[in-house]
C-alpha cells in the first residue's frame, strides 16, 4: 500500500503542472489576438483545450487503474526487476568474452613475434631507409624525365614480404640507373616572368637540369620546373653550346644551388644604382653635371692652347681669338707715351680680363666633388634609420633584414666617392692648364713689356747723345 501511495504522489503532479502550464499560455494566447480573428481564435483554443483534458483523462483513467489493480502493479515491477537481471547477466557474459578475446589476441601476437624472429627487426630498417631516401631524393632530378620512380612510403604496413622488397630494389637501382643517363624531353617550364611554355630540357644525371642555356629548378609540393632568376653570362653560353651540339663543357653548382642562389641574389649594377633612391640619383646628376662642364671647358683651353702657340708663332699678326692675341693687341694700342708703371698696370689688367675665361667652370667641378661625399653620408644616414625602424618592427631574428638594409644605405656612399673622385682629377687637370696658360699669358706679356721698355730706354739714350754731339758743336 505504501508503494501505491508513493507512484500516485510521483505521477500526479506531473500531469497537474501540464494541464495548469498550457492553459495559461492558450488565455495568454487569446488575449493577445486581434479582435478581427477571434472566433477563429477562439475555436482552436477550444480544441486545444478538448484535446488536453481528454490527454488528461486518459491518463488520470491509466493512473486510477493501475492505483486500483495492486496485483497488476506489483506484477509490472516484477518484470521490470527480471528484465533487469537479465540485462545484467548479458553484460557480464559480454566482459567476459572480452577478457577471453583478448588474452587470445596478446597469445597470437605473442605468437606473431616468435615466429616472425628477424623479420620484423628487417622490416623496420626498411621501411626507415626507404622514408628517408625518399625524403631525400624528394627534390632531386632522377625522377624528371625519366621512368625512375621514388619507392613508397612503408609506414603504414605490417612486416615486408618478398614482393615489396623485391619491387624496392627494383626503384632502387632505377634511380642508380638514372645517376648516370643524360636525357632530353619536353616539359613546361616557367619563365622569369612567370609565364609557363613547352622547352626542350636536357638533364644530366642528378647534376643539372638546363633548357636554353637557363639553369633549373623545381619549386612547389608538385616539383614544376623553373628557371634560375640569374645564370651566369658565361655558364648560359657554355649550356646553350652544350645543349645545341656545339660544345663539350657544362656548369654544375656542387652546393647544391646555393651557389645559384647567391647569384640570383647579388644585383645588376642597374639595380644597385636603384637603390641609392632619391640621393642617388641627385649624386649621379651632379656628378653628370660636373663631368660635363668639366669636359667643356677642358676642350676650350684645348682650342686656346692651339691658337695661342699659333699666336707666338706669328707675333707681327695679332688675331682677337686668342687671350695672347688680345692682350698684345691691347697692349699696342696704349701707344708709348704712357709711363712705365702705367703700361705695367693697364697689362696686368687686360692679363685679369682673360683669367676668369681660363678658369671657368673649375669652382663649380670643384663644389661637385666636395659635396657628393656628403650627399653619400646623408643618404647613408637615412638608410640606417630606415633600417633601425625596420629592426625595431621586425626584431632582430632575420641577419639578411640588416645586412640588406645596412647595404642599401652604403650606396649612397659608393656613388658619392664614385662622383667626387674623379671630380677631382678633372679638376686638378683643368687647374694645372688653366696656370699653364696663364703663366704663359705672364711670361710673354712681360716679355713684351721689357721689350718695350728696353726700346725706350734706348731711344732715349740715343736722344741724350744727339744732344750731347749738338752741344759739342
Amino acid at each position: 500500500m505504501k508503494r501505491t501511495v508513493v507512484k500516485r504522489h510521483a505521477w500526479w503532479p506531473a500531469l497537474s503542472f501540464v494541464a495548469m502550464t498550457l492553459l495559461p499560455v492558450a488565455a495568454h494566447a487569446q488575449s493577445d489576438e486581434p479582435s478581427g480573428d477571434g472566433s477563429s481564435l477562439q475555436q482552436v483554443l477550444e480544441s486545444f483545450r478538448a484535446d488536453a483534458q481528454a490527454a488528461e483523462a486518459r491518463d488520470t483513467q491509466r493512473l486510477q487503474a493501475l492505483l486500483d489493480d495492486r496485483q497488476a502493479l506489483e506484477q509490472a515491477v516484477a518484470d521490470a526487476e527480471q528484465r533487469l537481471e537479465a540485462a545484467q547477466s548479458r553484460r557480464d557474459e559480454l566482459e567476459s568474452r572480452q577478457a577471453e578475446q583478448q588474452q587470445q589476441l596478446a597469445e597470437l601476437e605473442q605468437q606473431r613475434s616468435n615466429d616472425a624472429g628477424d623479420i620484423g627487426q628487417v622490416s623496420s630498417i626498411v621501411k626507415q631507409q626507404a622514408g628517408e631516401l625518399r625524403d631525400a631524393l624528394s627534390d632531386s632530378w632522377l625522377t624528371v624525365g625519366g621512368n625512375a620512380q621514388l619507392p613508397p612510403r612503408l609506414d603504414d604496413r605490417g612486416l615486408i614480404d618478398i614482393q615489396t622488397l623485391h619491387q624496392v630494389r627494383q626503384e632502387l637501382a632505377a634511380l642508380v640507373a638514372e645517376s648516370g643517363r643524360g636525357v632530353r624531353f619536353q616539359a613546361p617550364v616557367a619563365g622569369p616572368g612567370g609565364d609557363v611554355e613547352p622547352r626542350e630540357v636536357v638533364r644530366l644525371g642528378d647534376t643539372v637540369a638546363f633548357s636554353q642555356g637557363d639553369l633549373l629548378q623545381r619549386v612547389g609540393e608538385d616539383g614544376r620546373l623553373s628557371v634560375f632568376p640569374r645564370t651566369p653570362r658565361d655558364a648560359s653560353q657554355a649550356l646553350q653550346a652544350f645543349q645545341q651540339g656545339e660544345g663539350n663543357q657544362i656548369v654544375v653548382d656542387p652546393t647544391d644551388g646555393d651557389v645559384l642562389q647567391a647569384l640570383s641574389q647579388q644585383p645588376s649594377l642597374w639595380e644597385r644604382f636603384q637603390q641609392g633612391g632619391y640621393v642617388g640619383y641627385v649624386i649621379v646628376a651632379l656628378g653628370v653635371v660636373g663631368l660635363l662642364i668639366a669636359l667643356a671647358q677642358y676642350l676650350y683651353l684645348l682650342r686656346v692652347s692651339a691658337r695661342m702657340r699659333r699666336q707666338m708663332r706669328a707675333p707681327e699678326s695679332l688675331s682677337d681669338d686668342n687671350p695672347l692675341g688680345r692682350v698684345l693687341a691691347r697692349f699696342a694700342a696704349l701707344g708709348r707715351d704712357h709711363a712705365p708703371e702705367a703700361l705695367e698696370a693697364r697689362l696686368d689688367e687686360a692679363l685679369l680680363a682673360e683669367q676668369p675665361r681660363l678658369e671657368r667652370g673649375q669652382p663649380v667641378v670643384k663644389l661637385i666633388a666636395a659635396v657628393a661625399p656628403l650627399l653619400g653620408l646623408l643618404g647613408t644616414v637615412t638608410g640606417m634609420i630606415i633600417t633601425f625602424q625596420s629592426i625595431t618592427v621586425f626584431g632582430t631574428g632575420d641577419p639578411q633584414l640588416m645586412a640588406g638594409g645596412i647595404s642599401q644605405a652604403l650606396v649612397t656612399t659608393v656613388l658619392g666617392l664614385i662622383t667626387a673622385v674623379p671630380l677631382l682629377f678633372v679638376n686638378t687637370a683643368l687647374n694645372s692648364r688653366s696656370r699653364r696658360l696663364i703663366g704663359l699669358l705672364e711670361g710673354r706679356a712681360s716679355a713684351v713689356l721689357a721689350e718695350h721698355l728696353e726700346a725706350e730706354t734706348a731711344a732715349a739714350q740715343v736722344s741724350v747723345q744727339e744732344r750731347r754731339h749738338g752741344a759739342h758743336a
